[in-house]
């Protein structure tokens, strides 16, 4: 069964990759690999921070339309 990836699992994994890339522990083999990993990740991220933006800023329009006016009351 596969596990659901999560925003903060991508990021670590995004992360690491990073790591080795910088500290030149990937062999050229497997660069191409861990780039194309890498660039699906960065996606992922930014799919799931776009969607938690328009989730909030929902929750927001919501939370205003909710309060009274000044001129009620």
């Amino acid at each position: 069964m596969a596990t659901k990836m999560t925003y903060e699992s991508a990021f670590a994994e995004l992360k690491e990759i990073s790591e080795e890339i910088e500290n030149e522990s990937v062999s050229v083999d497997v660069l191409a690999a861990k780039v194309k990993r890498a660039s699906e990740l960065i996606e992922f991220c930014k799919t799931r921070l776009r969607s938690a933006e328009k989730e909030i800023n929902q929750i927001i329009k919501g939370m205003d339309s909710k309060q009274p006016s000044d001129n009620e009351g």
